[in-house]
């Protein structure tokens, strides 16, 4: 049996297919074709051709060396195609009846639509030819559409249009996603069961979501009856926190880890011109006519939102994070207010895992990241304030050096020693009192204000405990707060 190269077909198939394509495909300069992640994450989006233009690897080059390998060449140029789709976008027309490439019929559309067709002539050819679309062709047509030149902004500009083009006709709302492949992993993964999974990520975003539609509906009702509901407004912007999550959490791990650049370039910028829509409506008083147009424009690109989530983010998501990612996207969101009246519930998985970095040779790992000694040392003398650390014993551990001039002097002659010998006697049994009533509990911060050389002075004790409460020492911050003081009178 012969081996064909299709230039057109994803290289994931055809290293499926054909044993020895890694190795020829990596030869020619694309090494990270032997990566899994990378193989099955970008491996199902990138073809030939588009590697070849990616990577400006001259396609000769690549069917000369597989022909060598006894492979048959198949298949356009990646210019030619792209040349002919753009023209047949141009004249509004369709491609063949017969095409089957759907990645390609869909680009035509939102290349019709680019060029100012209007979206009801563009939905009925659509129609005409789709019954259903995966969400991933329509991220695959517009990630190809930006790789091929088309800037970032004019896809984030059709964003919305996209999504009303393809509504009702994504297969998440024809059928369940079945068996949808967790990319990084090879194990399945359905959206829907994640979604229903009680306290993973994906349930409670689709919750947030259920609430947020229901209080855009309710708030058009009453606009529509010329009642605005600011309460309800105030709640709606709760998207805000939402959004946020999205935008710390999926985007970035989408990007970075494998590389499905589209949602985190496009739907990223179109969240944040909603929530700041939101914003500037609700600072404005006058509701008039134009106020009530625009904010039911902004709530219309909030619920095309809620689609192109449910319909498009969720299953790409679900399609590439691995288990360990939907454990730290659990662990890191309880870093957010609730929002939108969803208290989140309990992801049993994630709640009883102890997230830890490996140990790293030559740095200093903490659970929240690490350090080589000299970052952790620049970045303690960085701070900008004077911090002493003493231990459970009363025993100076550890003063920070930054350049500024200290409040109070601290001899390191003072490390080891304990702390009341540094404080003369009328100051002693204030500090004494101090670090007992940290060491019984009673207190966990004491303030002191005082003037200086005519600077006004911040010095705070807190106590150090443990995850179970335990006591470990006092730490004692010394800041100069002139800078405030002058601030707020200059604001006066």
């Amino acid at each position: 049996m012969s081996k064909i190269l299709d230039l057109d077909k994803p290289v994931y198939e055809l290293a499926k297919e054909y044993p020895d394509f890694i190795d020829i495909f990596a030869s020619l300069g694309f090494a990270d074709i032997k990566n899994p992640v990378m193989l099955n994450s970008m491996g199902r989006i990138i073809t030939v051709n588009k590697g070849s233009k990616m990577k400006k690897i001259p396609l000769e080059k690549i069917k000369e060396v597989f022909a060598e390998h006894d492979y048959e060449i198949k298949g356009d140029s990646e210019e030619s195609k792209e040349e002919d789709t753009l023209k047949a976008a141009k004249k509004g027309s369709d491609l063949p009846k017969d095409d089957t490439n759907s990645t390609e019929l869909i680009k035509q559309y939102l290349l019709r639509l680019s060029n100012g067709e209007s979206l009801e002539s563009v939905q009925k050819d659509f129609k005409e030819r789709f019954e259903s679309v995966d969400s991933s062709e329509i991220m695959k047509a517009e990630q190809e559409l930006m790789e091929s030149g088309m800037p970032y902004q004019e896809v984030q500009k059709l964003c919305d249009v996209h999504s009303a083009l393809f509504h009702g006709s994504t297969k998440n709302e024809t059928s369940e996603i079945e068996k949808t492949l967790d990319l990084a992993s090879g194990s399945g993964a359905d959206t829907k069961e994640l979604v229903d999974t009680v306290g993973h990520p994906l349930n409670t975003f689709t919750k947030e979501n259920k609430n947020l539609e229901n209080y855009i509906d309710e708030f058009e009702k009453k606009l529509d009856n010329n009642t605005v509901d600011r309460e309800l407004l105030k709640k709606i912007r709760e998207l805000s926190i939402h959004y946020a999550k999205k935008g710390d959490l999926l985007y970035p791990l989408l990007k970075t880890k494998y590389n499905v650049t589209g949602p985190a370039t496009v739907m990223w910028s179109v969240d944040d011109e909603i929530r700041d829509e939101l914003a500037r409506l609700f600072a404005i008083d006058k509701e008039d006519e134009k106020w009530v147009e625009d904010i039911k424009a902004v709530l219309t690109r909030a619920k095309e939102m809620i689609y192109k989530e449910e319909n498009i983010l969720f299953p790409i998501c679900a399609a590439n994070f691995t288990g360990e990612d939907w454990i730290n996207i659990y662990l890191d969101s309880k870093d957010y207010e609730n929002c939108l009246g969803v208290v989140p519930e309990s992801f049993e998985l994630a709640e009883n895992l102890n997230r830890e970095f490996d140990d790293i040779d030559g740095e200093i790992v903490l659970p929240g990241g690490h350090f080589t000694k000299e970052q952790l040392i620049a970045m303690l003398n960085t701070m900008p304030f004077e911090i002493t650390f003493v231990d459970e014993n009363d025993i100076n551990r550890f003063f920070n050096e930054n350049d500024a001039p200290k409040a109070f002097k601290r001899p390191l002659m003072a490390i080891d020693r304990d702390v009341y010998s540094c404080h003369p006697p009328k100051i002693e049994p204030m500090v004494r009192e101090i670090i007992g009533s940290f060491k019984s509990g009673t207190q966990d911060e004491v303030s002191v204000w005082l003037n200086k050389n005519g600077k006004d002075m911040l010095i705070k004790y807190m106590a150090v405990r443990d995850k179970n409460g335990k006591y470990m020492g006092t730490m004692e911050i010394v800041q100069d707060m002139d800078f405030a003081r002058k601030h707020f009178e200059e604001e006066a």
